[in-house]
């Protein structure tokens, strides 16, 4: 909970990870590049008293993931969003079960993902099955521009990742968060296109598809899409830092994405551990849309703050609120 004033915010923080990027887990020099990569956006969109050394970047503890998230960072609940990348580490960059070990330990805190590849095809979809019913699964992380072998991505439009949509309909999972953001290396910048969650999204009108860092730098793409598609959010992962290095820019993001999509369809994520909750979370709360930007875009609300810190997520994984947040109870209803 953030209490600033006399208003409160509910925080759902959407993106997580509990990773392994120590040298030793680093199968080959892309798995290195990957994550000096992620390193590379910690350090220079976070604030100085934010940042870490690299040793430290490359894993976090047990203790620290519970005090940057939920004793200093304001987070309620956090959901965990896997991130396999079995050609680039050894066991795994950020797996489920890696995520899952934590989150049995603290049921309360955490949230458990899910992810699936269509080059599995049945193997995969039985593994899927295996998942669900172990974790409980209520959403999945994909991620299009991972490779395996001699392929360097897929799609959502692919006929074996109809054939695991279909299956997560079946399983109940109705939450698809999907990469779709600024490239990493070694990963291929055309593999994280946005233009096959419109093709998903239409076909599979019970799903939500939540499109993690919001199709940056293809957010005009995007908008146009998630105007079309009522099952389309926008995962505000990756956009948030730049409330802080480069504020106008983040005004045009957050204020495009509001006119196309409106506040009830976008979601907070720290994308922990590349940048931690605190800051992006204060700031954002004190953030407004400068005043000669403010006749495109508006302003920002407390109201609309709450929608996207928390209330928005917590409709869609049925987490309840406390009643004495503003618009707790229609929020969770609607």
């Amino acid at each position: 909970m953030y209490v600033n004033g006399d208003e409160q915010y509910f925080i759902v923080d959407g993106h997580i990870h509990f990773w392994d990027g120590t040298p030793a887990n680093q199968a080959n020099r892309y798995g290195t590049g990957f994550l000096n990569c992620f390193y590379d956006y910690h350090s220079n969109l976070s604030p100085d008293e934010a940042k870490w050394t690299l040793e430290h970047f490359q894993s976090q503890g047990e203790e620290d993931v519970l005090h940057d998230l939920f004793e200093v960072g304001y987070v309620d609940k956090a959901i965990f969003q896997p991130t396999y990348l079995t050609d680039f580490f050894v066991n795994g960059f950020n797996t489920t079960e890696r995520d899952g070990a934590l989150a049995e330990k603290y049921p309360d805190r955490f949230i458990v993902n899910g992810s699936w590849d269509p080059r599995d095809e049945e193997e995969g979809l039985v593994a899927l099955e295996r998942a669900a019913e172990r974790w409980n699964l209520r959403g999945v992380k994909l991620y299009t521009a991972e490779w395996k072998g001699d392929s360097k991505g897929w799609k959502l439009s692919d006929p074996w990742s109809y054939r695991y949509l279909e299956k997560c309909q079946e399983l109940g999972i109705r939450n698809i968060h999907v990469h779709k953001g600024p490239t990493i290396y070694p990963l291929n910048r055309d593999a994280f296109d946005v233009a096959d969650v419109d093709d998903a999204a239409t076909a599979f009108p019970d799903l939500n598809f939540i499109v993690e860092h919001c199709g940056l730098p293809r957010l005009e793409d995007f908008c146009w899409i998630a105007t079309q598609e009522p099952n389309v959010y926008g995962g505000l992962a990756v956009a948030m830092p730049f409330i802080h290095s480069r504020p106008r820019y983040f005004a045009r993001i957050i204020g495009e994405l509001l006119y196309w999509l409106d506040e009830n369809r976008l979601t907070f994520a720290s994308d922990y551990a590349i940048w931690t909750p605190k800051w992006l979370i204060e700031k954002f709360v004190d953030f407004q849309i400068p005043e000669d930007m403010q006749d495109e875009y508006g302003v920002l609300t407390p109201e609309i703050k709450r929608k996207v810190l928390g209330l928005n997520l917590a409709h869609l994984y049925d987490i309840e609120v406390p009643v004495q947040i503003p618009a707790a109870r229609e929020a969770v209803a609607r």
